[in-house]
């Protein structure tokens, strides 16, 4: 069972960016194009929203494909722990009353890809045949 197991790990990590930066696409798209339709949309991202959500849009599709997937990583790694204490940590210390799980969860796995690379479902593979 160990050896079926180990031999999938590699296959998985890779799920884990795709599934990763799928739904990083989609906070991007929210902020840049109101797609799927945010009920606090206004007039468009400006400011750090729209830097947001073109790191989030941007990068997300670069991290989805496993394209530069440690630097990519690295940079959304450093962004979601500016949004954790920018956006959530002025609204208690706990990430669960200040609503910021979810970005200490995407740092916390953006770091983990700038050490293990993109897997081997990765165009980084693919095209420099290294993770």
């Amino acid at each position: 069972m160990n050896s079926f197991l180990s031999s999938w790990s590699p296959r998985i990590l890779s799920v884990l960016r795709i599934i990763t930066g799928f739904l990083l696409v989609a906070h991007g798209s929210q902020k840049l194009f109101n797609l799927p339709p945010s009920p606090q949309s206004g007039d468009g991202a400006s400011g750090l929203m729209l830097v947001a959500g073109i790191l989030e849009f941007g990068g997300g599709l670069l991290f989805l494909i496993g394209l530069f997937t440690r630097p990519i990583a690295f940079i959304l790694c450093g962004f979601m722990a500016v949004a954790y204490f920018m956006a959530h940590a002025p609204g208690g210390f706990l990430p669960l009353v200040n609503k910021g799980e979810l970005a200490v969860l995407y740092c916390f796995v953006f770091l983990y890809f700038v050490f293990s690379g993109g897997g081997v479902w990765s165009l980084d593979k693919l095209i420099w045949k290294r993770d």
